[in-house]
């Protein structure tokens, strides 16, 4: 059984796949909502939304979080979403400025460049991440409609500065003493590292923003 599951029925149900995701994400006076932090990966989402919609019953599930650009047009901090017909979002987010794309759900992190242009022109995605497809899925198996919104945390462009596919565990969470050796061993990577941070930040708070405002615009 996944841990932290939601624990109050809510009309609303918001997932993350990690806390950095979430971290600026605190809206007030926006409604009642439940969070649900899935975990990376396809099987933790899976196992994770199956657990959580019997005990929340949504009426609306959303999967939020980080994406790697592969449109090359859209830069750090872009706003991307897909929904079904029956969202009922695409109006509030649009004049948010958020962006309607294609995503690409994958079983690994796109680590390059040259791995994110190779993606792009074999899926037509305008961005990937890696547990959206799941959780809508299995949402509509359920017969609650979905939506993705998700921020560019690294773009088309940009190499990461690890290879973080090298640092997963077998339940698809980072291990902290391969990143610690990883550092270590390559110190000269840091600056890189400590620029990604930023990113995260960036995006983490744009994408709260938008959540934000999205949340208010429903109780009007």
């Amino acid at each position: 059984m996944p841990r932290n599951l939601p624990r109050q029925q809510s009309d609303l149900l918001i997932c993350f796949a990690v806390k950095e995701e979430a971290k600026f994400f605190k809206p007030v006076e926006t409604g009642e909502f439940e969070v649900l932090i899935t975990g990376m990966g396809r099987r933790n989402a899976s196992e994770s939304i199956r657990a959580a919609l019997p005990i929340v019953q949504p009426t609306l599930v959303l999967t939020c979080g980080f994406a790697g650009g592969l449109n090359p047009k859209y830069p750090l901090g872009t706003v991307l979403f897909d929904e079904d017909f029956d969202a009922g979002l695409s109006g509030e987010l649009t004049d948010l400025g958020c962006i309607s794309g294609k995503f690409h759900c994958a079983k690994r992190v796109a680590v390059t460049a040259e791995e994110k242009n190779d993606l792009w022109n074999s899926t037509e995605a305008d961005a990937v991440e890696m547990e959206s497809s799941v959780i809508r899925t299995i949402c509509r198996e359920f017969k609650i409609p979905s939506a993705t919104v998700r921020v560019i945390l690294d773009d088309a462009h940009l190499d990461l500065p690890l290879d973080f596919n090298a640092l997963m565990t077998s339940e698809d969470k980072i291990d902290y003493a391969k990143l610690l050796w990883a550092v270590m061993t390559s110190p000269h990577k840091i600056p890189s590292l400590v620029d990604f941070q930023r990113q995260t930040v960036l995006a983490s708070q744009k994408l709260a923003s938008v959540l934000h405002d999205v949340l208010k615009a429903r109780l009007c």
